[in-house]
């Protein structure tokens, strides 16, 4: 039951997302809607998949696990190392300096190395889904940003190298809470339990 209504919320969270790069689409929705009705819709249905992924995920863990394979306890610990730079990345995408204007998109590249992390130290079908479907879809939007003719939301002005270490400290400091608090209370896995 789990597993299926994760699932559901992948598709209600991914539909959201994918709709957002169909530009002309929309466009078209924002001009029948109005920009807040659309708004409010994108993030309803954001949110509602969001808790069906977490719930479904919880529940998956609690009552119907599948192992597919199972990872050596070394790529747990590459996992750890990994996520660091993931959320360095995220952080970088919104305190803007030298990272983000090398790599341009670092969300979706932290977002990329958080799913394949992930996958190299998950060996179950529900995580398999999970962070699988998490890294086709960083995959895909960034793909499409190449392709899409407007840039996106309202722009946010590139500073220096102090933003990147701003978000380096800021990084830092968020992957010590994510590692040591947030993840084994709230996802109920210790960090070597990735």
């Amino acid at each position: 039951m789990g597993l299926l209504v994760m699932i559901l919320g992948l598709v209600l969270f991914f539909a959201a997302h994918v709709f957002t790069t169909k530009r002309d689409a929309r466009a078209q929705a924002i001009a029948k809607l109005g920009e807040g009705t659309y708004k409010i819709l994108y993030s309803v249905a954001s949110l509602a998949g969001l808790a069906l992924i977490i719930w479904g995920f919880a529940h998956y863990r609690a009552t119907g696990w599948i192992d597919v394979w199972y990872p050596p306890k070394a790529l747990k610990h590459i996992t750890l190392a990994l996520m660091l730079p993931a959320v360095i990345l995220v952080v970088a995408s919104y305190l803007r300096g030298r990272i983000y204007a090398t790599l341009k998109h670092p969300m979706l590249a932290g977002i990329k190395l958080w799913a394949a992390a992930h996958l190299l130290a998950n060996g179950d079908l529900g995580s398999i889904i999970l962070f699988g479907s998490f890294l086709g879809w960083a995959v895909y939007d960034r793909i499409s940003l190449k392709h899409r003719t407007d840039a996106g939301g309202p722009p946010i002005p590139v500073g220096g190298v102090t933003n990147d270490l701003i978000a380096v400290a800021v990084g830092i400091v968020a992957y010590l809470a994510l590692a040591f608090a947030f993840h084994p209370v709230v996802i109920g896995v210790p960090v070597m339990g990735v």
